[in-house]
């Protein structure tokens, strides 16, 4: 979409990473030319701003903002301001509150406009030396294992390069259940993308997972995963089609860390039949072990 000089605009301007200089040209000036900058973390920004000369009043927009703070930037755009968003590194709208404010723009058919630049998840990506073709791009995995290792059971399957952001206090218990649910694939961590001690850490989830017992995790990482290979999709597919019948499938997956809820959702997945065949399965076999005689 081209720039309209003569109309509000909503821009999303990519931000650095890490290093300063990784913001473009187009970037600067726009955040110069601008009415307003909201940010996710106005301190954050604020150091960006006073390393560039900028000067263009700043406001907050972050995860706890409330519903009229969008309103009230989406009018000001509705009025023919300029508005900038930011969020603390990389490309607004991933993985931050950025996109419900896009989605709101493009509803109200406010004028959105991208300013591209760095990407942690992209940068880390191109130097995992994992496949780049097709890769599928997850977030941050949840707090809690349950949950994380429900969402990682969901990617098993998948053939794409798989790319995961994680806080250093959470990484050795990421890392595990990675290990666990994937197996124990090809990965790359890179930590501080682009900042002084700017790390890249290529081998095994199992050899990443004993560097990380010796030097605990520091800094902002991005975990970049091998999807299946074609040969071990093709031996699951046969096992699961040939070797067990459903509770057999259930139980061996619980014999591998799954939990009875967890292991019977993703043998109805595998299998490709309601999660209610396999229930009934499960409670066939229980009532007749309980049978009298």
């Amino acid at each position: 979409m081209a720039e309209k000089e003569a109309c509000g605009v909503l821009y999303l301007c990519a931000t650095p990473i890490g290093n300063l200089e990784d913001v473009t040209l187009r970037a600067l000036r726009v955040l110069r030319e601008v009415d307003l900058i909201a940010a996710e973390d106005t301190r954050r920004s604020r150091k960006l701003l006073s390393h560039y000369q900028i000067h263009t009043p700043l406001t907050s927009y972050h995860r706890h903002s409330s519903d009229r703070r969008a309103k009230y930037l989406l009018d000001l755009v509705a009025s023919g301001k300029k508005v900038a968003l930011v969020s603390d590194a990389g490309l607004p709208g991933i993985s931050d509150p950025g996109a419900e404010l896009v989605a709101s723009a493009v509803e109200r058919g406010v004028a959105v406009v991208p300013i591209p630049g760095p990407s942690a998840g992209i940068t880390a990506l191109v130097v995992s030396g994992l496949p780049a073709g097709t890769f599928f791009f997850a977030g941050f995995m949840p707090a809690v294992k349950k949950a994380r290792r429900e969402m990682l059971q969901e990617l098993c399957r998948r053939r794409e390069t798989l790319i995961f952001y994680e806080s250093p206090h959470r990484l050795p218990e990421a890392l595990a259940d990675v290990g666990a649910v994937l197996g124990n694939r090809r990965a790359a961590l890179a930590r501080e993308l682009t900042k002084k001690h700017e790390e890249i850490i290529r081998g095994s989830i199992e050899e990443l997972r004993v560097y990380f017992e010796k030097e605990p995790p520091r800094g902002e990482f991005t975990l970049v995963v091998a999807g299946i290979s074609r040969e071990e999709a093709g031996q699951e597919k046969e096992a699961t089609r040939v070797a067990l019948d459903p509770v057999d499938h259930v139980f061996l997956l619980e014999m591998k860390g799954m939990g009875r809820k967890e292991a019977i959702r993703e043998v109805a997945r595998l299998r490709g039949v309601p999660k209610r065949e396999v229930y009934r399965a499960m409670i066939k076999l229980k009532e007749e072990r309980n049978a009298p005689g």
